[in-house]
């Protein structure tokens, strides 16, 4: 390969050499959500160029290639041999023996693990690959993770593995219940079972589903990423389960039982008299599943809600309570002075 065809990858994102690789980040998302396939599609020109972005970014993303390719560049362009062979000597490149190899272009590609030549597969420039993965029956072909995808998107795996990420969306019920999905990866239908209890951020274990390591001929795993959906009552924090359920002012003063939803139903549960607005009470086991099989607790922060709209009896017993109160609840803050 002649000197003229390097490829400078730096140039290809638009970054400069001295990019940071958040930086190197954000200038290949740019461009990938430009010529992504999925928004080109047909479009041969768009994804010659995604092929070239993700190329660049896959070396420029990883500290040690980048490091690589920055000097190989250097002696790129001390080389001056041509696509029959290097017309220098080994001394002139640290003292590696460029008779192994039929071309200067096969030393690079080996030193580079671009073991092929197809986007997609580990010749695209790195041990990772670029692969859309989706639910059956999800909408589009779920690009890269970062993207927008709605449901299921890929993510390059750790630098020198074979093993590969992506991501997961589940409704908080799929995550808590468990479920199985069916997912499509490349040409392959994989059924996966997603344990009761996932949280947001554990990883599921797909076994030989990744890239095949083209010198052992087995396959990598792939690790896929849980992302939750947000419910419209309850959410998880952490490990805790959690809601906000609204008392009304008298319930609050007096207190008594109310009704409160659990993943399980609605359980009765004891309001204390005097509680304050945003306090949280505790319902023990009641909560997310565990590992062991148990349950944590769900805690249930209480919201004072006031009556938007009331009688004229209710208003005159209010009228009243006000006339006869005998507590001032802002005598603690009467006398605070900057």
């Amino acid at each position: 390969m002649a000197a003229t065809d390097f490829k400078d990858y730096y140039s290809t994102l638009g970054v400069s050499r001295s990019a940071s690789a958040e930086e190197i980040k954000r200038a290949f998302r740019k461009l990938a959500r430009q010529y992504h396939p999925d928004v080109n599609p047909g479009s041969e020109a768009a994804e010659a160029k995604f092929k070239e972005i993700s190329e660049a970014y896959e070396v420029l993303s990883d500290p040690d290639k980048r490091q690589k390719y920055d000097q190989f560049g250097r002696y790129w362009q001390q080389a001056g041999g041509t696509a029959g062979g290097y017309a220098g000597s080994p001394s002139d490149f640290g003292g590696f023996d460029f008779s192994n190899y039929g071309s200067f272009d096969e030393f690079i590609n080996e030193l580079l693990g671009r073991f092929g030549s197809g986007f997609g597969s580990p010749g695209a420039g790195s041990s990772r690959t670029y692969t859309s993965y989706r639910p059956q029956g999800a909408r589009g072909s779920g690009p890269a993770s970062g993207f927008g995808s709605p449901g299921f998107g890929y993510d390059t795996g750790a630098a020198g593995s074979y093993d590969q990420e992506a991501k997961i969306t589940l409704s908080l019920s799929e995550a808590f219940h468990g479920s199985r999905k069916r997912l499509r990866i490349g040409s392959e239908e994989v059924e996966v079972k997603i344990p009761a209890g996932a949280k947001a951020g554990s990883k599921i274990r797909l076994r030989n589903r990744g890239q095949m390591n083209p010198y052992s001929g087995e396959r990598g795993d792939i690790y896929l990423v849980v992302e939750l959906l947000p419910h419209n009552f309850f959410e998880l924090d952490g490990d805790r389960l959690t809601c906000e359920v609204p008392i009304a002012p008298d319930e609050a003063v007096l207190g008594g039982q109310i009704e409160v939803p659990t993943p399980d139903g609605s359980v009765t549960m004891n309001l204390p008299a005097g509680i304050k607005s945003g306090q949280s009470l505790r319902l023990r086991g009641k909560g997310w599943p565990d590992r062991k099989g148990g349950r944590g607790d769900q805690l249930v922060k209480v919201i004072i809600s006031p009556p938007k709209q009331l009688s004229d009896e209710e208003r005159q017993l209010y009228a009243q309570i006000q006339s006869k109160r005998s507590e001032n609840p802002r005598q603690s803050i009467q006398s605070m002075r900057l």
